[in-house]
C-alpha cells in the first residue's frame, strides 16, 4: 500500500500544484520563479524518489502516489484530506435527450469528460442545498428543481492501489438553457464511447436512467 505523507516544502508543493493541472511538463516549466536551479533539482529529485513524480519520454508527470496525493489534498494549499471525497453529481438532459458533460482541467483524470459535480462543504445545510449551490457555481443554474436519484461509491484503482474513492449523491433534472463552451458540452448518449470519459460515467448515467425511486450502487474501475 502506498504510504502518503504530507508534502511540506514550498518548492515541492509548487511542483505538485503545477503538475496537477498538466498531463506532462518539461523540467524548466515546473521550476518556481526565482528559484535556484540546484535547489529546484534537489526537491524534484526528492519527489521522484518518493514516487510522487515520475519521468517519461514525454516529460514529467504525477506518479501513482502523486495522483493519490493531489486527489486527497486541498487544491490551493495542498494539505492532506483524510476522508473519502463526497460530491453532488448531476445527470442533466436537454429536450433532445443529450447529456451534459464537462471536461476535467486537473488531475486525476485530466482532460476526461465527467458528469458535472462538486464537493460538499461542511456548511451546506443539506445534500440538496449542496447540489443547488454546485449547480449555481458550476452551471449558473439557480433555484433548479431536481430529483435525488441515488447514491454511489466510485472507487478507482491504479497499479493495484486505490487512487480515488468518491461518494456521489446523484441528482437528475432537465434543462435546455445551460451555456456551453469548449469544456461544457451537450453530447448524444449513444456517442459517448467516442469520448475519453472519466471513471464510471457511463455506468452512473445508465443506472440513473432506470428511474427507480432511489438507488445505491458501488462502482469500481481500474485506470
Amino acid at each position: 500500500m502506498v504510504e502518503i505523507t504530507e508534502v511540506k516544502h514550498t518548492i515541492q508543493k509548487n511542483i505538485l500544484s503545477f503538475l496537477s493541472h498538466q498531463k506532462t511538463a518539461r523540467f524548466r516549466d515546473m521550476r518556481p520563479a526565482r528559484t535556484d536551479t540546484n535547489l529546484y533539482s534537489y526537491h524534484l529529485t526528492q519527489l521522484l524518489k518518493a514516487g510522487l513524480v515520475k519521468k517519461s519520454d514525454d516529460g514529467y508527470t504525477l506518479g501513482t502516489a502523486g495522483l493519490i496525493y493531489v486527489d486527497r489534498v486541498n487544491a490551493e494549499k495542498l494539505f492532506v484530506r483524510q476522508q473519502p471525497k463526497i460530491v453532488t453529481m448531476f445527470v442533466i438532459q436537454n429536450g433532445d435527450g443529450d447529456i451534459l458533460l464537462q471536461r476535467r482541467n486537473k488531475q486525476p483524470f485530466i482532460d476526461t469528460w465527467n458528469l458535472p459535480n462538486g464537493k460538499m462543504h461542511n456548511d451546506d445545510g443539506s445534500v440538496l442545498a449542496a447540489a443547488q449551490r454546485e449547480a449555481q457555481e458550476k452551471l449558473s443554474v439557480t433555484e433548479q428543481k431536481m430529483t435525488h436519484a441515488g447514491d454511489c461509491y466510485i472507487r478507482v484503482t491504479q497499479d493495484g492501489e486505490q487512487l480515488t474513492l468518491t461518494l456521489a449523491h446523484v441528482f437528475l433534472f432537465n434543462r435546455d438553457d445551460i451555456a456551453t463552451d469548449e469544456n461544457t458540452q451537450w453530447l448524444r448518449p449513444h456517442k459517448l464511447a467516442q469520448y475519453d470519459l472519466a471513471p464510471c460515467v457511463d455506468q452512473i448515467m445508465a443506472r440513473a436512467f432506470f428511474r427507480d425511486p432511489f438507488f445505491f450502487e458501488e462502482f469500481e474501475q481500474s485506470w
